[in-house]
């Protein structure tokens, strides 16, 4: 192969991507990985306050209202894939309130996505124990399953659902709730001797990022990816598509 041809299909590996989410735990080690990445070309955070974040790639779109995209569907455009890592904890949450956050900005941003983008894939971060059924007894689980089966339905070119569970910072990555710092702090030190003992089931932040990126650029062997499929996306490194 030629230094051109080579230097062509490089380019030809490089990705544009959406990333909801960016200020929260798991955004923000998407985010980093993004920006370190050489095969992503260019980041556009969708985010409701700045990261506070500088970078020659990164972009960012402050919108108010994560239901509604029709003022600014101009910088929606031109993507290849997206990250969605916009979440809360269903703690104290009635359903009604934890199913307009969880469900109807997820499908808001995904149909919005699909309709300017044809092809695009979405990464969505659900979570272990997520209910495909939708009938369980857990609120959240049942809300993420509905969330999960909608996504897959939707006209877009893929769509992967990543179900990690322990997620440890990383990178200086600071989760927004409090109690979840307190958690981190108190465990944190175990978790080196824990992901030996559960290599499958744990990750890092970083670990997580580098999957989505993974599934965005390549694709993955399932559609949805529970702990032990997530460590292994990224541990064989560039897996083909489904």
């Amino acid at each position: 192969m030629s230094e051109r041809e080579s230097d062509v299909r490089g380019a030809a590996r490089r990705v544009k991507l959406i990333l909801f989410g960016a200020t929260g735990m798991v955004g923000q080690g998407a985010l980093l990985e993004c920006l370190d990445d050489p095969e992503v070309a260019r980041v556009l955070a969708v985010v409701r306050r700045p990261t506070g974040r500088t970078h020659d790639k990164l972009d960012e779109l402050v919108v108010s209202d994560f239901g509604d995209y029709a003022a600014v569907e101009e910088r929606l455009r031109g993507y290849d894939a997206c990250l969605f890592c916009l979440g809360v904890s269903a703690a104290g949450m009635k359903e009604e309130e934890y199913r307009h956050v969880t469900y109807d900005f997820t499908l808001a941003a995904a149909k919005t996505l699909a309709r300017l983008n044809p092809g695009l894939t979405f990464c969505y971060v659900s979570g272990a124990g997520t209910d495909s059924t939708e009938k369980g007894w857990q609120m959240w689980a049942r809300v993420k399953g509905k969330t999960e089966n909608d996504l897959l339905a939707l006209p877009l070119g893929a769509a992967y659902m990543f179900r990690p569970g322990f997620i440890q910072p990383a990178r200086g990555v600071v989760s927004s709730i409090s109690w979840y710092r307190a958690i981190y702090a108190a465990t944190g030190w175990m978790y080196p001797a824990l992901s030996r003992v559960f290599p499958k089931s744990l990750m890092t932040s970083a670990t997580l990022g580098r999957a989505l990126i993974a599934a965005a650029k390549h694709g993955a062997p399932k559609r949805v990816l529970e702990a032990a499929d997530v460590n292994a996306l990224v541990s064989r490194g560039s897996p083909g598509a489904a």
